[in-house]
C-alpha cells in the first residue's frame, strides 16, 4: 500500500528534521519503503510517498519524528488504480 505522508515542521523549523536524518538516516524500520518526497519552497512542509504492507511500521517511523514533525497519512492508490475502480471494464 502507498501512503502519502504530509509532514509539518514544528515551529517551522526544517532544521532539526534535516540534522537528525544527516546524523541517523531515514529511521525506517525493514518492510517499510520510502519512494520519494517534496519539500514546499518555503521548506515548512514535506510531502513523502512511502510504501508498505503493514501501517503499523509506517507508525514506527513516525514514532521516530514525531517529536520535530507533525503528519498527517493517507492511503493513496496510483491514477491509473483510480480509473480502474472508476471505469471497471470500459
Amino acid at each position: 500500500m502507498l501512503y502519502m505522508v504530509v509532514e509539518r515542521f514544528r515551529n517551522q523549523d526544517a532544521l532539526p528534521v534535516y540534522r537528525r536524518f544527516r546524523e541517523k538516516g531515514r529511521l525506517a524500520p525493514p518492510g517499510l519503503n520510502y519512494v520519494t518526497s517534496w519539500v514546499d519552497d518555503k521548506l515548512l512542509m514535506c510531502f513523502q510517498l512511502m510504501e508498505t504492507d503493514d501501517r503499523v511500521l509506517l507508525d514506527q517511523w513516525i514514532g521516530h519524528w514525531i517529536d520535530l514533525v507533525d503528519f498527517e497519512v493517507f492511503p493513496v492508490i496510483t491514477s491509473s488504480e483510480a480509473a480502474d475502480k472508476v471505469l471497471p471494464n470500459d
